[in-house]
């Protein structure tokens, strides 16, 4: 299928690794022009480095801390010089944050609520101007199944996830009469550098594909997904294929979830 995507620009936050870059070489290798940020200088370059290899584009690395509002400004402004506007912004900068209630302290939930949410706030607000200038736009709010249905244990990132799935919603009524659709994906157990320190940690004896489809996982597709089945419902809500699309949550979890 083709997406729609080509000589559109797009925006990508933590996208050095995991979800953000197979998205990020989904998007380039369909024809986007690709930015994508992230904190790592390192890091950052290795991704470019990919991108230019497997899809022939060059990539925009721009470093920056998405919890702070003037570096998110930055990148933004960055990201329109080079390329002359921007129509996609995916929001998928985060961490794991889970404990107990008692053990969350006040610096801890907001640490978590500057990066998860108001991460998402500043760069959508800052990208408005030149989606409305293109005509339209769309915004991928990267959440987690967590959001929907926080277990214990999980604060202060099932908060956050779900003020990311109301943020979704109420800026998809805000905005669709500017043509910007938002949707958001939650996202269950994907490959990702966490899961294989678990794996390690918990099951170093194991394969991969064991560990993955190790039945104590609980997920109904029988193993853990990747990075790329991410990327693949992300690129499909920023293209024109999904044109009629908005105000969504998808669910990226293999079946584990309780609700849809």
């Amino acid at each position: 299928m083709e997406l729609g995507v080509r000589g559109k620009i797009a925006i990508i936050t933590g996208g050095s690794k995991g979800i953000g870059l197979a998205t990020a070489l989904l998007l380039a290798a369909e024809g986007a022009e690709v930015a994508i940020v992230a904190r790592e200088a390192e890091a950052l370059q290795s991704a470019v480095n990919q991108i230019r290899e497997q899809t022939g584009k060059e990539a925009l690395a721009i470093s920056a801390d998405v919890s702070k509002a003037e570096e998110v400004e930055r990148a933004v402004a960055e990201t329109a010089a080079h390329f002359g506007g921007i129509q996609i912004l995916v929001n998928n900068a985060g961490t794991s944050a889970a404990r107990p209630f008692e053990q969350v302290e006040t610096a801890a939930w907001s640490a978590d609520l500057d990066l998860k949410l108001f991460g998402a706030v500043n760069f959508s607000r800052a990208v408005l101007p030149f989606m409305r200038q293109a005509g339209g736009g769309a915004i991928v709010n990267v959440t987690a199944i967590g959001g929907k249905t926080p277990g214990a244990s999980s604060l202060p990132t099932s908060v956050s996830r779900a003020a990311g799935l109301a943020l979704t919603k109420a800026m998809s009524k805000d905005l669709a009469a500017d043509r910007i659709r938002v949707n958001a994906v939650c996202i269950g157990l994907i490959r990702s550098a966490q899961i294989e320190r678990m794996w390690q940690a918990k099951s170093p004896e194991l394969s991969w594909d064991e560990f993955a489809a190790d039945a104590r996982h609980g997920i109904p597709l029988g193993r853990i997904g990747s990075a790329q089945e991410a990327a693949n419902v992300i690129g499909f809500l920023v293209s024109d294929a999904a044109s009629f699309v908005t105000g969504t949550s998808v669910n990226i979890d293999g079946g584990i979830s309780t609700v849809l």
